[in-house]
C-alpha cells in the first residue's frame, strides 16, 4: 500500500510553533447567509459560539470564519458587510475560546488586516490566490500570518506553474509560513479535481504545507447526484485518499468525522511502517 507520511511542518502561530507533524482538522464556520452547504451558516453569535465549542471539542485545530460566500456564480457582499458579519463571528468565539487559533476566509487585504489586529486572527485563507486584491501579499508580509495560498486553476502543468510562481513571490516579500490549497472546485471541471486528487502527493515538490478542502463540494454532489447534505460519505473517502497522499491539513464541515479519518490513516501509516521493519 503506498501511503505518504506527512512532511513535519511547523506554523508559527502568534510566536508558538504548531506542529503539522499530524495532520490537522480546519473547521469551516460560515458567518453568512449564501453558502453552498445551509448547515454550516450561523448568524447570531450565539450560534457562533455553540459551534465554535462543538468544533474544539470535537477535534478542530482551527476554525476558518468567513463573512463572504465564494459559491460560484454569487456576487460577493460589501466590504462593510463582510466585516459586520465577521467581527460578529470573532468576538462571539473570543469571547468562549480566547485561545483558539482562528483563520479568516477573505480576498480582501482591508479585511485581514482588522481581522488581524482587532480580533487576534492568526492565520489568512485567501481564495482568490491574491488575485482579488493586490494588497494582499504585501499585507499578509506585514502581519507576519501563515498565509493560505488557493490556486483557480485548472490544468495540472498550470496549477504547479501558477503555485510555484506565487510561493516564490511571497517568500521574497518576507512570508515566511506558506499553506498550498490546491483549489478543489475553484476554476476545475469536474475531471480536473479528480485528476488533482490523482497527482495530489507532487504537490509536496513545492515544499509547503498541503490543504486539502472537498468538503461537501460539488465534485462529490454532481458526481454522485445527490445534494450536499448527503455528500459526508463522498467527502471521507475523498479525505481518506487526500490523507494518503499526505495532506497535512482538512478543511471540513464536519469536524469528528474528518478527525476520525485521521485516526485510521494514521493507524494504516504506523501498521506500514512496522510491517516493513519486521
Amino acid at each position: 500500500m503506498n501511503i505518504l507520511r506527512t512532511i513535519p511542518y511547523t506554523l508559527n502561530i502568534g510566536g508558538q510553533l504548531l506542529s503539522l507533524e499530524w495532520p490537522l482538522v480546519m473547521g469551516i464556520l460560515n458567518a453568512t447567509t449564501e453558502s453552498f452547504y445551509e448547515a454550516s451558516q450561523m448568524h447570531t453569535a450565539d450560534a457562533v459560539a455553540e459551534r465554535a465549542l462543538t468544533m474544539l471539542h470535537e477535534g478542530a485545530s482551527i476554525i476558518d470564519v468567513g463573512g463572504c460566500s465564494t459559491k460560484p456564480g454569487l456576487a460577493p457582499v460589501s466590504e462593510e458587510e463582510e466585516m459586520r458579519r465577521l467581527g460578529m463571528a470573532l468576538a462571539a468565539i473570543r469571547t468562549v475560546a480566547p485561545e483558539a487559533i482562528l483563520s479568516v476566509d477573505t480576498f480582501r487585504a482591508s479585511i485581514a488586516e482588522r481581522c488581524v489586529r482587532e480580533f487576534g486572527v492568526q492565520m489568512i485563507n485567501d481564495v482568490s490566490g491574491g488575485e482579488a486584491d493586490e494588497r494582499m501579499f504585501a499585507t499578509v508580509a506585514d502581519l507576519q500570518v501563515p498565509y493560505v495560498l488557493t490556486c483557480n486553476k485548472g490544468r495540472w502543468t498550470e496549477l504547479m506553474y501558477d503555485l510555484a510562481e506565487r510561493i516564490n513571490r511571497l517568500h521574497l516579500m518576507g512570508v515566511n509560513d506558506v499553506i498550498v490549497d490546491p483549489g478543489f472546485g475553484f476554476g476545475k471541471t469536474l475531471d480536473d479535481n479528480y485528476r488533482l486528487m490523482v497527482h495530489l502527493e507532487e504537490l509536496h515538490l513545492l515544499e509547503c504545507p498541503l490543504l486539502v478542502g472537498v468538503s461537501r463540494k460539488s465534485m462529490i454532489y454532481k458526481h454522485l447526484d445527490i445534494t450536499p447534505t448527503e455528500a459526508l460519505n463522498g467527502t471521507t473517502a475523498l479525505h481518506t485518499v487526500a490523507l494518503m497522499k499526505g495532506a497535512h491539513i482538512l478543511r471540513v464541515h464536519d469536524v469528528k468525522a474528518a478527525r476520525e479519518a485521521i485516526l485510521i490513516t494514521e493507524k494504516l501509516k504506523d501498521s506500514s511502517v512496522k510491517s516493513h521493519n519486521s
